[in-house]
C-alpha cells in the first residue's frame, strides 16, 4: 500500500517539488531553531524560525529577525545554505551528487527535474543541469571576491571575505538578505559606485535565468540567440528603464528619500530600486519614505518579476511580453500572436493567461484577509503581499508588525510564489489529458 502511494507520487513531478521545498524549509526551522544559530546562545522561537526558513528557502528576503545581528556564524551559514538550495532547486542539486557519485539520472528524474527548470522537453536536461551549478559557482564566485575587495577598504580582511560570499550568494540567488544590521539593508551605500554597480549585475544575471546566461555564452558558436532569450533581454531591459524613470521622477523632490542626494546619486539610486523589485530584495533607500505613487509602481514591477528558470519570482518577463502582444494584435485585429517575427502557440497564451489570473486571484485574496487581521493601510498590505507572492523581499515595515497569523500566511505567499501557482496547483490536483472529444462552439460577447 505504502509502495503503491509513494510510487503514484513519484510519477507526479510537482508533488516531488512541492514536497522537497516543504522538507527543505522545516529542516531549515529545526536548525534555525538551535541554540548555536542565535548570537545570544537562546532558542528562536518556532514560528520564527519557520519564517525566516521560508522566507530563505524561497529566496524571498522578508525577515523579522535582524540577519546580521540576531544570528551567529553558524546560523548564518544555515541561512546561505537554505538561500543556495532555494536558489538551485534541491531536484538541481540533488541531481548533481548524484552526478558526483558516479549515479545514472533516471527518467523519472529527468521528468522532475524538466518542472522545476521549467523547460519544454527532455533533451539536455541533465547537461543543462551541469551548466546551472558552473554558472551560478563562478558568478558567485567572482562576486564574492569582488565584494571582499571593497569591504576590505573598511573592515579586517577575514570578515570582508566572509561578507563578501553571504552578500554574493544572497545578492544573485535574489534573496536580499544582508548582514549590516537595523535592518538597514544596503542604505549605507546608497552613493557607492561599485557596490551599486555590481549588486546590479548579480540581480540581473541571477533574473534572467541560466537558459538565458547558456545562450548568452554560446552566442560565438550559434551566432544567433534563442527567441526565449531575446525576449527576456529585451523585456528586462525595458522593465529596468521604465522602472528608473519613474522612482527617479516621483522621488526626485522628496526629502526623505531622493531628495537630499546629488543628480548622480538619485540615478543609481533609482536604477537599483527598478532592478531589486525584479526579485531581489535589497536596497539603498527606506522604502517605507518613497510615495504612494512609487511604490504602487514598484508592486507593478515586482508582479512581473524575474524570468523562468531563473531565482525569482513573479508572473515572469516572457509571461507578460506574451500578454502585452497578445493585446497588442487584438487592437490591430490580428488573430496570432507575434514576437520577434515568431508566432506563439496558442496553448502558451492560454498558459500566460492562466498565470495571470491565478496570480492575481492569490494576491487578491490574501490582501483582503490581510486588510482584516493587520492593522496597516491598504497600499503597505498589497506591497508587502506582493513583495512575499513575487519572492522580491522588499517591505514597506509592516514585516516586524505581523500577527502569528500574518506571518503563517506571509509564508504560503513566499512558498507558492516560488513554485509558481501552476506548480502547485497541479500537485494539489491531477492533470486530465487530452480529452477526445470537443464541444461544440458557442458564442458569446466580449467587451
Amino acid at each position: 500500500m505504502l509502495k503503491k502511494w509513494l510510487r503514484r507520487f513519484y510519477a507526479s513531478p510537482p508533488r516531488v517539488i512541492v514536497a522537497g521545498f516543504a522538507a527543505i524549509i522545516f529542516i531549515g526551522t529545526a536548525l534555525l531553531r538551535l541554540p548555536a544559530s542565535s548570537a545570544s546562545g537562546e532558542t528562536t522561537p518556532w514560528l520564527e524560525a519557520f519564517f525566516y526558513s521560508a522566507s530563505a528557502t524561497c529566496v524571498t528576503g522578508l525577515a523579522r529577525l535582524d540577519t546580521g545581528t540576531y544570528f551567529s556564524a553558524f546560523g548564518h551559514w544555515v541561512i546561505l545554505a537554505l538561500v543556495q538550495l532555494g536558489g538551485l532547486g534541491f531536484m538541481t542539486t540533488g541531481t548533481l551528487f548524484a552526478l558526483f557519485a558516479g549515479k545514472k539520472v533516471s527518467l523519472k528524474d529527468k521528468l522532475i527535474l524538466q518542472e522545476s527548470l521549467n523547460q519544454g522537453s527532455l533533451e539536455g536536461i541533465v547537461r543543462l543541469v551541469r551548466r546551472v551549478l558552473l554558472y551560478a559557482l563562478s558568478i558567485e564566485a567572482v562576486g564574492a571576491l569582488l565584494f571582499a575587495l571593497r569591504f576590505m577598504q573598511e573592515m579586517s580582511p577575514g570578515r570582508a571575505i566572509y561578507y563578501g560570499i553571504f552578500h554574493s550568494v544572497s545578492i544573485f540567488n535574489n534573496a536580499g538578505f544582508d548582514l549590516f544590521g537595523q535592518f538597514r539593508s544596503m542604505t549605507a551605500y546608497v552613493g557607492d559606485v561599485y557596490v551599486n554597480l555590481l549588486s546590479v549585475v548579480l540581480v540581473f544575471l541571477g533574473g534572467v535565468g541560466f537558459i538565458v546566461l547558456s545562450d548568452l555564452l554560446e552566442l560565438r558558436t550559434r551566432r544567433r540567440l534563442s527567441l526565449h532569450s531575446r525576449v527576456v533581454l529585451w523585456v528586462s531591459a525595458f522593465l529596468i528603464v521604465v522602472g528608473t524613470v519613474t522612482i527617479l521622477i516621483f522621488e526626485y523632490t522628496n526629502q526623505d528619500s531622493l531628495g537630499p542626494l546629488g543628480f548622480g546619486e538619485k540615478l543609481l539610486a533609482a536604477m537599483l530600486q527598478s532592478v531589486t523589485t525584479r526579485s531581489a530584495g535589497i536596497t539603498t533607500v527606506d522604502i517605507a519614505s518613497f510615495r504612494d505613487a512609487t511604490q504602487f509602481a514598484m508592486i507593478l514591477l515586482m508582479f512581473v518579476g524575474a524570468s523562468p528558470g531563473s531565482t525569482g519570482g513573479g508572473i515572469k518577463t516572457t509571461t507578460f511580453a506574451v500578454l502585452a502582444s497578445a493585446v497588442w494584435s487584438m487592437m490591430r485585429g490580428r488573430s496570432d500572436v507575434v514576437l520577434f517575427r515568431s508566432r506563439i502557440e496558442r496553448s502558451k497564451v492560454n498558459k500566460a493567461v492562466t498565470v495571470t489570473m491565478l496570480s492575481l486571484a492569490i494576491v487578491m485574496g490574501a490582501v483582503m484577509i490581510l486588510s482584516v487581521t493587520e492593522r496597516q493601510s491598504f497600499l503597505i498590505i498589497l506591497f508587502e503581499v506582493m513583495s512575499a507572492y513575487a519572492t522580491v523581499g522588499l517591505s514597506a515595515g509592516m514585516t516586524g508588525d505581523l500577527t502569528p497569523f500574518g506571518q503563517v500566511l506571509i509564508a504560503v505567499l513566499m512558498f507558492v510564489g516560488r513554485l509558481g501557482p501552476l506548480t502547485f496547483t497541479y500537485a494539489l490536483g491531477t492533470r486530465s489529458g487530452r480529452t477526445l472529444y470537443r464541444y461544440a462552439e458557442g458564442r458569446i460577447i466580449i467587451g
